[in-house]
């Protein structure tokens, strides 16, 4: 529990110190962010797990909410197995599959449970961009959600780290 409420301290620095900072603007300022900071050879994560044995990245590349269950399902199971100390799950959405973190998904509230759980919700800023356009504005994330530059891209850094790779 104390380790849920310190990611949840350190995921509230991080947007505010964006927010002060002035590095994304408005539109961001309510997620943590990996824009300013990316280095492919050096992943980074919202979530301290120092005991995780085990990691896992799964794609969301579809935009059904059918299939944003079953992708935390299979989290969820892997969560189960293993116990959340002793994993590192990270699901990375892009394209269509972006939906799944936009802040009025159907399946926001399972986002936030799982991230209280330590998984991390990664939203491709490239996706983000071409909805802009089409929006007028930056889309509205779920709280959870950590802009990263490149879904595709840092699921390349990820398995390079190690990860393993479901495309569910």
């Amino acid at each position: 529990m104390h380790i849920h409420r310190w990611a949840r301290a350190v995921r509230h620095f991080l947007a505010l110190a964006t927010f002060v900072w002035g590095g994304l603007g408005l539109a961001h300022a309510a997620n943590p962010s990996m824009l300013n900071d990316f280095k492919f050879d050096q992943p980074t994560f919202i979530h301290k797990l120092p005991f995780a044995e085990h990691k896992l990245v799964l794609q969301v590349s579809v935009g059904e909410p059918e299939y944003w269950n079953l992708i935390l399902n299979n989290a969820q199971n892997v969560l189960d197995a293993f116990g959340q100390e002793k994993v590192r799950i990270v699901i990375v959405a892009y394209g269509p599959g972006l939906k799944m973190l936009l802040k009025d998904s159907p399946v926001a509230a399972r986002i936030a449970s799982q991230n209280d759980e330590g998984v991390e919700f990664d939203a491709c800023h490239n996706t983000m961009l071409g909805m802009a356009k089409k929006l007028g504005h930056m889309p509205e994330l779920v709280p959870s959600a950590v802009i990263v530059p490149g879904g595709v891209v840092r699921i390349m850094q990820l398995e390079k780290a190690g990860f393993a790779y479901i495309r569910p």
